[in-house]
Parts: C-alpha cells; structure tokens; sequence
C-alpha cells in the first residue's frame, strides 16, 4: 500500500442539524487519534462547474495515508459516531491519494 497522504473527500447533506451535531462534536478528536486533520469543513463554497454533481457541504480531511485513514473509517470507536451521521444526513464519501 502507497505511503503517499490521502484525503478524505465528502459532500453531506444534513437533514437533521441539531442530532448531527453531536457527530460533529464527536468525530474531530477520533479523525485526530488515526492522524487526519481537517482542512476544511463545511465553509463557504462556490461551485464553479456542476455537471456531474451539485455539491452540499464539504469536508475535506488530510490522512499521512491511505492505511490510517481506511483504519479510521473502520475503527471501533468511530461506528457509533459514524451511525450519527448516516441517521442524520446523506453524502457521498471519497478517498482521494495524494501526491
């Protein structure tokens, strides 16, 4: 597996904003303990070409690769604060290597 960084991609839509948020406070400090760091989250945007997708709400996390970041998105402590987010939004999630 690369050792290039690796970054974590999503567009979420949220349909509950005040449950979402408890994942919102939840899930910075387990993105931290697997070495992700967030370069953006949710900020202002201006879409410049949609013709593939309108995007909602972006997030954009930075992992020293693709290992820690698959080992957060799979860790035991990340489930239930992950089942928040599903409960309480939609999206589509990518992992993107770096170079």
């Amino acid at each position: 597996m690369s050792n290039k960084p690796v970054y974590f991609v999503g567009d979420v839509d949220i349909h509950n904003i005040d449950n979402y948020k408890g994942y919102m406070e939840k899930v910075k400090p387990i993105v931290e303990k697997y070495g992700g760091e967030y370069l953006t989250r949710g900020g202002p945007m201006e879409a410049l070409e949609t013709n593939l997708w309108s995007p909602t709400r972006m997030v954009l996390l930075k992992f020293p690769n693709k290992q820690a970041a698959l080992d957060w998105m799979n860790s035991e402590e990340y489930q239930p604060v992950k089942k928040i987010r599903q409960e309480n939004s939609s999206g589509t999630m990518v992992l993107l290597e770096g170079i």
